[in-house]
């Protein structure tokens, strides 16, 4: 009896603080299953890909590259772009350099024009450009550092598309519906400011509770059932003065 009165004072403390936590886990289960993810990524709106070779002839080859960076690279790529083809030159330290491939010259950041039509060759679909603005630190949902372009379009999802300053190719696919999956994401995983980390402290602690709250409400269901059997039974039996 001591067990079972433990087992309900357990269960009905615990249960108050972290059932809250276990709606959140169930309603952003909830949107995470009934929302495909193709959608959440803006996948419906990537235009398919066009079949172009780069006409390496005409390229400058990586030596002449490289002579016109003015360093020796770590790495290097040559790049189809919107604005091109390019040689993405990187640097032991620092930014790397982007280079038009056929005269070596450093690419210049293109203007608000420019990204609008970068942004609707990105897309697919009816909305339309509507802003184009430069921003000088990438937002955190862009999972990107440095410097962008953020153009909105003008659809059911209000989508933006986050650009290369230098390149104009698409980095990042954000939605209004993407950002509505990320608020119950980071619910989910508990970690409200990044959205990141599903292996802190907080989380294991809130998870190991809840087992204990489900494992202490078994205990009192099997009790109950217990004595709902009994009772059952009690009530088949006949009672005195009366027939079996």
């Amino acid at each position: 009896m001591n067990a079972l009165r433990w087992a309900l004072q357990f269960h009905k403390w615990v249960a108050l603080v972290i059932g809250i936590q276990i709606l959140l886990w169930a309603l952003g289960g909830l949107v995470m299953t009934a929302i495909p993810i193709d959608r959440v990524r803006g996948e419906h709106h990537v235009p398919e890909p066009a079949a172009t070779a780069l006409p390496t002839t005409e390229l400058m080859p990586l030596a002449q590259a490289t002579a016109k960076a003015g360093f020796a690279p770590v790495k290097a790529e040559l790049r189809q772009t919107p604005r091109g083809a390019v040689w993405v030159l990187h640097p032991v330290k620092g930014e790397a350099s982007v280079l038009d491939a056929r005269t070596g010259e450093r690419l210049a950041p293109f203007g608000a024009e420019d990204a609008r039509a970068f942004a609707k060759g990105a897309y697919r679909g009816a909305g339309v450009p509507v802003r184009a603005v430069l921003l000088k630190n990438a937002p955190q949902e862009t999972g990107k550092q440095g410097a962008l372009w953020r153009v909105d379009f003008a659809d059911a999802e209000r989508t933006t598309l986050y650009l290369a300053p230098l390149t104009g190719e698409t980095v990042s696919r954000r939605s209004n519906l993407w950002r509505f999956y990320d608020f119950f994401w980071r619910l989910h995983i508990m970690d409200w400011s990044k959205g990141e980390n599903f292996n802190h402290p907080l989380i294991i602690g809130a998870a190991m509770l809840a087992l204990t709250t489900v494992l202490s409400g078994f205990v009192l269901l099997w009790s109950r059932l217990g004595r709902d059997w009994k009772k059952a039974k009690a009530s088949l039996r006949p009672q005195k003065g009366q027939p079996a």
